[in-house]
């Protein structure tokens, strides 16, 4: 199932746990092991071990996105966020949570984008920043930015070819602990992994010869 999207139907609810976006932060497994019982053969994933609340509330605290929860009972549905995040991960991804459009296609709500340049699954990350020895601070300096007038609203992220991630909307760059980097309707973010400017980009894909495909 390496690479397909894993569909369980349970009795309240639909789970789709798309691996290729796993960034293995673990909230799954460690808050609700009843829903997502690790290190088993076969079935793992039990939809009606919780409630259609509860599911929801799993796949909200899933960064990449590769937790996808359909409600079945006529409950409500995630809600898009009130004010459109990214926060910057400690040598690791980008992780949004707005509603997003990433090339022109839906994305959700929820999105890890790799930073490192090394993934095999660009633009998301699939944790290759591991094995790479990425070291990126997720604690890069404040900028001074006023209030947004309006916070929330569609994200717009456009991976330019052997570039940056163009992103224009409304966001609120944060850092690891929660502080406020810049506020922004538009801005460029590196993902080859070479700017000196973390996580904006600085034109360094250029030298060191970043390719996306």
């Amino acid at each position: 199932m390496a690479d397909s999207i894993e569909t369980v139907r349970g009795k309240r609810a639909v789970i789709r746990f798309e691996s290729k976006k796993c960034i293995h932060s673990r909230h799954c497994v460690l808050d609700r092991p009843d829903v997502f019982v690790p290190n088993v053969s076969g079935e793992w994933i039990h939809p009606d071990s919780a409630t259609p609340d509860e599911l929801t509330e799993i796949a909200r605290n899933c960064p990449s996105g590769a937790i996808q929860v359909e409600r079945l009972d006529g409950g409500e549905e995630e809600r898009p966020p009130l004010v459109n995040v990214v926060r910057v991960r400690e040598n690791g991804p980008l992780a949004f949570r707005a509603p997003l459009r990433i090339g022109g296609v839906d994305a959700g709500l929820r999105a890890t984008l790799c930073r490192c340049g090394a993934s095999k699954n660009k633009p998301y990350c699939d944790s290759s920043h591991i094995a790479a020895h990425f070291v990126a601070s997720g604690e890069p300096p404040s900028a001074e930015s006023k209030p947004l007038a309006v916070r929330d609203g569609p994200l717009e992220i456009s991976p330019a070819p052997n570039g940056p991630l163009k992103v224009s909307g409304a966001l609120e760059l944060v850092s690891g602990t929660g502080r406020t980097l810049l506020r922004t309707v538009e801005t460029y973010l590196c993902r080859c992994g070479g700017s000196a400017n973390k996580p904006y980009c600085d034109g360094s894909h250029v030298k060191i010869g970043f390719k996306s495909g």
